[in-house]
């Protein structure tokens, strides 16, 4: 058996480096020039993202082994599914502020910066409180299944701006405009430099990205603790996220169970790290249980909406 190769300071800065790289080309060649983000475009995008994020855990078979490869699928999966969720919140988000097609794209764009950035730093402080503290994760699972279930009780609450904390912040020391000025998030007003509609909607899309991570963020810990795992697999599953939610948006009554689904997913993985002493559930079952459980709510989602008119 080959000896496994340490992840050095290297590997990280070229999967960024390379992560930077796709998503510059994404906005300066793919994209330089601002429209709406037809379907198909949307498909073949996220049908990409899919394919690199299995070559990323193809090619880690021969450098980490197989346990590894299979511990990233398995956290890319779970990952992937509960952003699912936040892509009915940014269409909520886009609804209310009533954004153009055209202008979505560069919204969720840099959105996956400022992820990249945020989730980046919570998993650095995560891991290397894990790895010291090894209790928390019995904590953590105890605050998945509690999520979970309060996921399944949960009422839908719209969109509120008025009560967000860093939107009120940012309307105390700048002015906004009442309309959008093109894709700029910046823009005059009465000769003061002035915040856009647009910049709006990005933070509450980052701040949506933040209360989404901490319940994904802790669920890969059921998983792995291995930071670079957990990176790699948050990376790939936002940054398919921007054309996902193009692929999902005209279809969100397909998709009623799936909130339940998810619920059920995160209930699963607290209880796998709450009862991990008692009952050890290897990775590969994992994945089955969590791709199962996605998959059931969203056939059943389909055969209720097909069941049903059309809205």
């Amino acid at each position: 058996m080959l000896a496994l190769v340490e992840i050095t300071a290297w590997h990280w800065t070229g999967f960024i480096v390379g992560v930077l790289i796709f998503v510059a080309l994404d906005l300066f060649v793919f994209h330089r020039d601002t429209h709406a983000v037809t379907f198909k475009d949307a498909f073949f995008w996220t049908t990409v993202c899919f394919i690199l994020a299995m070559l990323f855990g193809i090619a880690l078979i021969p450098l980490r082994g197989k346990e590894e490869a299979m511990e990233f699928i398995t956290g890319y999966i779970i990952e992937l599914s509960l952003s699912m969720d936040n892509v009915f919140v940014i269409a909520l988000i886009f609804a209310y502020f009533r954004v153009p097609a055209e202008y979505q794209h560069r919204v969720l764009f840099f959105g996956f910066i400022d992820a990249l950035i945020m989730r980046g730093t919570i998993i650095a402080i995560g891991t290397k409180v894990v790895q010291r503290f090894h209790f928390i994760l019995y904590i953590l699972g105890a605050f998945l299944v509690y999520s979970g279930i309060k996921m399944i009780f949960a009422k839908e609450e719209g969109v509120h701006p008025e009560r967000n904390p860093v939107i009120r912040l940012a309307q105390r020391f700048f002015p906004v405009t009442s309309h959008f000025d093109g894709a700029h998030f910046f823009t005059r007003l009465n000769g003061r430099l002035a915040l856009t509609p647009l910049a709006l909607v990005l933070l509450m899309v980052e701040t949506t990205d933040l209360v989404f991570a901490v319940d994904s963020i802790p669920a890969i810990f059921g998983v792995t603790t291995k930071p670079f795992i957990i990176f790699t697999s948050n990376i790939f599953a936002i940054l398919g996220l921007r054309s996902l939610y193009f692929v999902l948006v005209g279809a969100l009554e397909y998709f009623r169970y799936l909130k339940a689904g998810l619920a059920i997913v995160l209930v699963f993985i607290g209880a796998k790290m709450v009862g991990e002493k008692v009952i050890h559930i290897d990775t590969v079952w994992s994945l089955v249980i969590v791709a199962g459980i996605i998959i059931l709510a969203i056939t059943a989602s389909i055969l209720r909406a097909k069941r049903e008119p059309h809205r």
